[in-house]
Parts: C-alpha cells; sequence; structure tokens
C-alpha cells in the first residue's frame, strides 16, 4: 500500500476469532465446558451453562474475567502491540436470533492491542490493526441442514464464552501468504499457551479484493480450517476476476463459504461498522491496565517461534530451514533441544523433522499426540551416532516407540539388530546378491545406476537391515569395475 492506496493485485485481510483456552465464560461465572465425569459418558446438555449474566437478563452485572484480560495482554505483546492503558468495552447492536439481548459486548473504540505485526518466512511483515476480546453469541442448530430444518433451535451454552478476535492489515497478496500467517499465528498460540488445538477453532472472516474492480471486497464468513480457507481465497479471488471479465458490477457484500461445493454465495449486503451503532457499555466500568501489568506480562512471555530459530541457527548451526521447521512446531522444538544436549544436534534435527515427523503422519496423529520420552530417543539416536544399528534398524525402532515405552538397545541386542560391520561378511553377501541380480547387473553396466539399488536392497535383506547401505553400495560399486 502507498499513500493509502493499494498497488497489487489482490487485497487479503484476515479477521481471526479462537477461544482461548479458559474454564469460565467472559463476563460469568458459566463454564466454558461440559464438566466430565468419571464413569460416564459426559453429555453436554443444551441450555444448561447458562445464568442471568450470559443470558442478558435484565438487571444483570456482567463482571470481566481477568484471566481472559491476561491472555489478551500476552498475545498483544507477543505481536509487538501497543497496549491501551484502559480497557473500555462497548455494546455492538444487532438483531439475530443467537444473541439473546440483541447486543453483543465487544470492544471498538480503544482496542485492547493495535499496530502488531507477524513476519512471514520471506521476511515480509504482515501488519496487526487490533486486538480485542469480545463475547461469543448462542449457537444455532439445526435437525437437518440450514436449508431444509422445519425449525431452529438455539444453545445458549456458547453465548458469553470469550473470544480473542485479531484484525490484519490489508497486507496479504496471495492466499498461500494468508495461510502461511495463520500457520505462523497458530504455532504463537502454542508457545503462548493460550489455545487448546485438540479442542479449540480458530475461524478466519477474510476480506478480499482485486485490482480490476477497483478493490471492491467481498467478506467471506466463519471460514475453519487452513486448508480452507486458502480454498475460498483462491475460490472467491478467480469469481472477482471472473466476475470483471463477463463486466460485472461487483458491490461490496458478505458471502458464506460452502466446503462441499467449494463455492461462496452471497448472504447479504455489506455492513459498515457505523450500521453497528456502537455504544459504551454502561454495565462495565473501565479497568486500568498499569504498567506493571504490562512489564509483568513482558518477563512472562516464552521465547517465541522467531527468536528460537535464531538461536538453533547460532547456537546449534542448524541450517534456516532446519531450525524453520523444528521451531513451527512447539512439540517438536522442546524435544530437539532435549535430545540436542546429547546427540549431534545436526543428527538430531535431520531425525526429529524427517523421521519423527514421518512416523506422526503415517499414525495419523499430531506430534502431541505421539507416545514419546526423550531418553529413549537419546538412546536410539546415540546409537545411530556411532554407527552401532542402520537408519533402517533405527527407523523401525522409532515407530515402535511411538506406540509403547521400552529402551531402544536392550531391543537392539535381544534381536540381534547391531549393523554388520564384518566386512568379510559383507563381501560374502555381496558376491552372493551380485550372482543371483544378473539382470540388474546387466543394466548398471549398461549405465542405469538405479538398478544398482535392487542388488543393495538384496543385501539388506540378508542382513534382515542390519548392514549399513552406503557401505554395501560402495562395496558392490568396487566389486563390478
Amino acid at each position: 500500500m502507498v499513500n493509502g492506496k493499494f498497488n497489487s493485485d489482490v487485497v487479503i485481510g484476515l479477521e481471526i476469532h479462537f477461544q482461548p483456552n479458559l474454564k469460565s465464560k467472559l463476563f460469568c461465572s458459566c463454564a466454558t465446558k461440559a464438566e466430565t465425569k468419571k464413569n460416564e459418558n459426559s453429555k453436554d446438555e443444551p441450555n444448561t451453562r447458562t445464568c442471568v449474566i450470559c443470558l442478558g437478563m435484565p438487571g444483570s452485572k456482567p463482571m470481566l474475567n481477568k484471566k481472559a484480560l491476561d491472555y489478551g495482554l500476552k498475545l498483544g505483546l507477543a505481536l509487538n502491540c501497543s497496549i491501551a492503558l484502559e480497557l473500555i468495552f462497548s455494546r455492538k447492536s444487532y438483531f439475530y436470533p443467537d444473541l439473546a439481548k440483541n447486543y453483543q459486548i465487544s470492544q471498538f473504540e480503544l482496542p485492547l492491542g493495535k499496530n502488531g505485526e507477524i513476519v512471514l518466512s520471506s521476511g515480509k511483515k504482515i501488519g496487526i490493526e487490533r486486538i480485542h476480546l469480545e463475547e461469543d453469541p448462542a449457537s444455532l442448530v439445526h435437525p437437518n441442514t440450514i436449508h431444509d430444518s422445519a425449525y431452529t433451535l438455539i444453545d445458549y451454552n456458547r453465548s458469553g464464552i470469550c473470544l480473542i478476535e485479531l484484525v490484519t492489515k490489508p497486507e496479504m497478496r496471495s492466499p498461500e501468504e494468508a495461510r502461511e500467517f495463520l500457520k505462523k499465528l497458530r504455532t504463537i498460540l502454542q508457545y503462548l499457551e493460550i489455545f487448546d488445538e485438540q479442542t479449540g477453532v480458530i475461524k478466519a472472516d477474510a476480506n478480499i479484493s482485486i485490482k480490476e474492480s477497483g478493490y471492491v471486497r467481498s467478506e467471506v464468513k466463519n471460514i475453519t480450517g487452513f486448508k480452507e480457507i486458502e480454498r475460498a481465497l483462491l475460490y472467491e479471488v478467480e469469481r472477482q476476476k471472473q466476475a470483471m471479465q463477463n463486466n460485472e458490477k461487483l458491490v461490496m457484500d458478505t458471502r458464506g463459504w460452502n466446503a462441499l461445493t467449494g463455492k461462496t454465495t452471497r448472504l447479504r449486503t455489506k455492513e459498515t461498522e457505523a450500521d453497528y451503532g456502537y455504544i459504551i457499555d454502561p454495565d462495565l466500568v473501565p479497568i486500568d491496565i498499569t504498567q506493571e501489568m504490562i512489564e509483568k506480562t513482558k518477563r512472562g512471555l516464552p521465547e517465541l517461534p522467531d527468536e528460537k530459530i535464531k538461536r538453533f541457527i547460532t547456537k546449534h548451526k542448524l541450517s534456516p530451514i532446519d531450525a524453520q521447521v523444528l521451531a513451527m512446531e512447539r512439540v517438536l522444538a522442546e524435544l530437539f533441544e532435549k535430545v540436542a544436549e546429547e546427540i549431534d544436534p545436526i543428527l538430531a534435527a535431520q531425525w526429529l523433522r524427517h523421521e519423527l515427523v514421518k512416523v506422526a503422519n503415517y499414525h495419523k496423529l499430531a506430534l502431541d499426540q505421539l507416545r514419546i520420552e526423550e531418553l529413549e530417543i537419546v538412546e536410539l539416536l546415540s546409537m545411530v551416532e556411532k554407527k552401532e544399528i542402520s537408519d533402517r534398524t533405527a527407523q523401525q525402532i522409532l515407530s515402535l516407540l511411538t506406540e509403547k515405552g521400552f529402551s531402544p538397545r536392550q531391543y537392539v541386542k535381544e534381536h540381534k539388530l547391531t549393523i554388520v560391520s564384518d566386512t568379510k561378511e559383507l563381501e560374502e553377501l555381496c558376491k552372493k546378491a551380485i550372482a543371483e541380480s544378473q539382470p540388474a547387473i546387466d543394466d548398471y553396466k549398461a549405465g542405469k545406476e538405479i538398478a544398482l539399488n535392487n542388488v543393495v536392497g538384496k543385501v539388506m535383506k540378508y542382513t534382515k537391515g542390519t548392514a549399513d547401505a552406503a557401505k554395501v553400495k560402495d562395496m558392490l560399486k568396487k566389486m563390478l569395475r
């Protein structure tokens, strides 16, 4: 953006909502989750976690959840926002069936944080316009789909739950940048421990416009999941371009995303903030945010991903890409740091970012769902480092370790998996493999280098994967000269 005007082909801004992992709602003590009882299937009965405050009954007096403010402060400071020294809440007035009191308590005039930033891997800074706290409305329950249900039910259990909203400046230039921005935000939330990925959801409203229309923007509401956000943005950019090619006039509108059809559809023409008629909430007195509170929160911030990447590069001599991959997953980064105290950091980084992630993907588990102990990983990689076992054997043991705990060294001993280091024995096995692989040998001698892998595979099979594949390959090449 130059002098307040856009100068790119695509302009994207995001409004992101997530539910911080609080036990009670934003302005009352009602629980955010159903109580789990032992030996009983917990079921969240509708409209059971409510009170006069979150239902907005006349005369009820909301009171701010202190922890919600702490979490908002943490995020604001982690994103280098300037923090408001006074916390003010407003009533955002609009009529909707999921809003019992016809207004939502939010922040408008003075957000908790503003003018922050998130830096992408390219070094590009995406500005954060504001961060504020607000309450969630109730949820509408449709017996069938929203289009063919004969009636709609309302569950107020969600009403009043705290949301943290983050609004970016319109500085993203592609759906790919938007996806990376969201991933970076998710990582920062992991480090701050203010969001539960297992139960929480990050939703985004995306504002999209293109140069051809003079940047007339559409807002796509409530997109959930990083992949879906990227899909919706890709579709919407293409839809707007197609509309301009067909000489259609675009107008500001609000659209919904249908993940099944992969299309956006118009919900309504766009409201402006002025349409909501914000007024300061008279039941919530302004709260001072002292410099002492800000400094204390700053001191309590953990080392964040960007700082960790720099340290991994300088302290452990990792490549920038290895450092970035490890730091972008908090569980992986913490495991790496523990393992790197005992094992060569380069070796540890390679095994954790490649092999461990591969195992997690194979078992369809998130990294924090893997049953894993750093002492077992250290013992395993120690044998790899000393070339006591082959990479193949280590890969197999690593996969087993994610399912149950055991001593890798004891396992290797019991199953006789120590690497075959006897050169004479390997030579005999290579001769045997050559004798049994004449077609592959002919191909190799004819110039097909890859054909030698077939022979290497035979030797690995004879040794049950305990030979050093690279050593076997070298040995075969010498024999076949």
